[in-house]
């Protein structure tokens, strides 16, 4: 199992982008969750294989329609927690 962590900045909140992760997530098969930061940027910490994790990294760099996503900052980690599905936080 892989995960990837990832942080997202530009016209990200309020535009929809943690529900339309979700959706993504799910489609791709990954399981994890996505918050929004106190910062403006959101999180995501997604686990899965390696197939559904670089699709789902690549959405993130285009995001919902109405997002602006100006950065991708992301890494491959170590997954300690394991995931029954993707949830919002």
């Amino acid at each position: 199992m892989n995960c990837l962590h990832a942080f997202v900045s530009g016209r990200v909140q309020g535009v929809w982008f943690r529900q339309s992760t979700k959706e993504a997530a799910e489609g791709c098969g990954v399981t994890g969750w996505v918050r929004n930061l106190s910062d403006g940027r959101v999180e995501v910490m997604a686990c899965g294989e390696e197939p559904g994790l670089l699709q789902l990294e690549a959405w993130l760099s285009i995001g919902p329609e109405l997002a602006t996503v100006a950065e991708v900052v992301s890494e491959q980690v170590e997954c300690g927690d394991r995931f029954s599905g993707f949830e919002i936080r």
